[in-house]
């Protein structure tokens, strides 16, 4: 803003007759829109208009007698003096702040960027400079930029906030605050919808109405301003609530003068899980520039909460794998000691002398059904550590829970009422049978017991191309993609709190009383859901409920037949020489007895090298079946072992056992279909069908 030379008095157009030229530039002077400051060769401030005293924070009597270093900011004041030194020097028309920032120090030490023109009027006779002030801020443009600095600056103070921070409700309760503060607004609030998409929950907020405190639940129907925008999917703007007619306005709103608003919604992965809403009382308060810093701080929301939720996730899954390995560990271990305990029952029950004995028969079976029971929580830690072996199948599940629904109907509590929404031409799953069929049932125990005096138990199928967000990430990336069928299961029992929800799927968790659970139910569902390569969610609220839905792939081959097993003793040839190879010797020894019954001849060995020598010492061709362990402690594999065996000896029938059903999952996945794979601990029969199995496939 470049002034020109003033010019001389008599250039000046003449005024009308009788105005008085004196009070023509006073009063210009005192309306003038721009600050002006009339000073003197000193610095001292002659005379000031009303607008530099309103930009100033002074009166114009305070102004007057000040000198202009007073109006300077203490850090710039010393160059400042030399500046007006050496401009006294050689006074010019000059404009200050084109070319870098300028800033006036107001009365109460506040600061406002300006822009300063310096007029001397030494060529007029008078030793005076006019400075003319103009405050830059007022610039539509200016006060733009400074008002998207701003909210820049509270987005990055979120921002670094969320990265330092583990405890996602700091972050929820910064947002609201930063809004108001950043957008100059009375209310603000965060609303996270919750898992049954019927309500709203009250996150965080600031200059909360009555109704909306924190932790009180809205209905998400669009009636309600947070269901409205629920139902667009959108940002939503009202202008002012007196005349709102798309949903219902709260009379709070009107009552605390409320007029206008702005709400966003924000999501995760796609999936809507909440809105971001600011409230004033100025009437269309808000427009592009609020809405993009209102999505922004939206956007840092959900990043934060996927990011919160991604790590929960993953912490609960190791510490779920942490437990599997340890449980799948000792099932191994106590699956031995299984074994030897119910083979030794087993031949002690067909002794004669006990055989005879009623009182021996009765302590004998306790024993066995003890040992049955120990063997039945193996397999849950099996199931849930993901170690069980299954025969996946192609299921029905609308003829599976319909057959299961009529016997649960015989079996709980009458005044529970059972009901089915599977439609027929639902596809049908790929997963084992008994196993699902088992997890449906230990589901609908867990929900008897949340229904102490009765209620509702509802079973719905459906085909779902896609996994919902909340359990796409259990999966792997190839897993996930494929598609599905959701069983729910769902309750109007107690529900279950977030802390309860969040320890569901951990082996011996319970919240039942002393002597009611062993806390394995949800755990072997885990198990088995997971191993199935499917995805299990829990929806649940106290008071409100639970619905738990497995998620499993569906059927896109059909599956193997399962082979039909009788008279499995009576198809082992007498005589049948069998190679038998335990490094445990109490377990090698009831091994051989049953062997041994089945009219097998059978030659033990400790581990592979001594198994491997007695082969080659006897006649080729000699052994007709290899029933060898795993797991053979230092040195060879037994399925090394069974490798180098049938190389030498190819007619050789190969039967593996082994009480680690990883051991097994990996030697299904590894070694031919030929060989039959047996699960310590197992009974006699079960030892003989494998061996028919076997032989039966040479």
């Amino acid at each position: 803003m470049k002034l020109p030379s003033s010019p001389s008095v008599a250039s000046l157009p003449r005024l009308p007759s009788g105005v008085e030229e004196s009070s023509v530039f006073r009063s210009l002077f005192v309306s003038y829109p721009d600050s002006l400051l009339l000073v003197d060769q000193a610095g001292g401030i002659v005379l000031a208009n009303p607008s530099a005293a309103k930009l100033l924070g002074y009166a114009v009597d305070e102004l007057v007698g000040l000198n202009v270093d007073v109006l300077v900011p203490d850090s710039i004041r010393p160059r400042h003096a030399a500046y007006r030194e050496a401009y006294g020097q050689a006074p010019r028309p000059r404009p200050m702040g084109t070319q870098m920032e300028l800033v006036a120090k107001r009365k109460d030490g506040s600061e406002v960027m300006v822009e300063i023109a310096l007029s001397p009027l030494q060529s007029q006779g008078l030793p005076f400079v006019v400075a003319a002030i103009r405050d830059i801020g007022a610039y539509p443009r200016v006060k733009q930029a400074l008002q998207r600095a701003r909210y820049s600056d509270y987005l990055a103070q979120l921002g670094r906030l969320a990265v330092d921070t583990r405890d996602l409700q700091v972050v929820l309760d910064h947002a609201p605050t930063m809004a108001a503060e950043a957008l100059e607004v009375e209310v603000a609030m965060v609303l996270l919808l919750d898992d049954s998409r019927l309500e709203f929950r009250v996150a965080s907020g600031v200059g909360l109405s009555p109704g909306e405190e924190i932790g009180a639940r809205i209905p998400s129907h669009a009636n309600t301003p947070p269901g409205f925008v629920f139902a667009e999917g959108a940002p939503v703007v009202v202008a002012d609530f007196a005349k709102e007619r798309r949903f219902a306005v709260p009379q709070a709103y009107l009552d605390a003068g409320l007029v206008s608003a702005l709400a966003v919604p924000f999501y995760d992965r796609g999936r809507f899980i909440g809105v971001l809403t600011v409230r004033s009382r100025e009437a269309k308060r808000f427009g592009d520039e609020e809405l993009r810093f209102l999505e922004s701080l939206s956007n840092l929301l959900a990043t934060s909460l996927q990011r919160v939720q991604t790590e929960e996730a993953l912490s609960h899954a190791q510490r779920l794998e942490s437990v599997g390995q340890l449980t799948g560990g000792i099932a191994h271990d106590f699956n031995n000691l299984l074994t030897v305990i119910q083979g030794n029952l087993q031949v002690l029950e067909e002794l004669p002398a006990i055989a005879n004995d009623g009182y021996a028969q009765q302590l004998v079976a306790a024993a066995a059904r003890a040992s049955r029971r120990g063997a039945e929580l193996t397999s849950k830690l099996l199931a849930f550590s993901r170690r069980q072996m299954l025969q996946p199948n192609a299921v029905d599940t609308h003829a599976m829970l319909h057959s299961l629904a009529d016997m649960l109907r015989r079996t709980l509590d009458q005044r529970i009422a059972i009901s089915i929404d599977s439609a027929p031409s639902c596809p049908p799953v790929l997963a084992d049978p008994g196993q699902l069929e088992s997890a449906l049932l230990n589901i609908a125990i867990n929900a008897r017991d949340a229904m102490p005096d009765g209620g509702t138990l509802h079973f719905r199928t459906e085909a779902c191309s896609a996994l919902p967000p909340e359990v796409h990430n259990e999966l792997s990336d190839r897993d996930a993609h494929g598609s599905f069928v959701a069983i729910s299961i769902t309750d109007s029992g107690t529900g279950m709190t977030e802390e309860v929800k969040e320890r569901a799927f951990e082996p011996f968790f319970t919240t039942k009383e002393a002597g009611r659970g062993t806390g394995l139910g949800l755990s072997t569902v885990y198990g088995f859901v997971k191993q199935s390569k499917g995805a299990i969610a829990i929806a649940t609220r106290p008071g409100a409920g639970t619905t738990v839905t497995l998620f499993l792939p569906q059927l896109n081959e059909a599956a193997a037949p399962v082979m039909e097993e009788e008279d499995a003793e009576q198809a082992i040839p007498p005589g049948l020489r069998v190679m038998l190879v335990e490094d445990d010797p109490e377990v090698r020894k009831v091994v051989q007895t049953f062997l041994t019954t089945l009219g097998c001849s059978v030659v033990a060995a400790s581990n592979a090298e001594q198994a491997l020598m007695s082969m080659e010492a006897a006649d080729a061709g000699s052994f007709d079946l290899l029933l060898s362990d795993i797991a053979l402690g230092p040195g060879m594999r037994g399925t090394r072992l069974a490798a180098e065996a049938q190389q030498r000896f190819p007619n050789l029938a190969i039967l593996l056992m082994s009480g680690f059903s990883s051991e097994l999952l990996d030697a299904d996945r590894e070694v031919p279909q030929s060989w039959e794979l047996l699960r310590k601990p197992y009974a006699r029969a079960e030892l003989a069908r494998a061996m028919a199995r076997v032989l039966a496939h040479p």
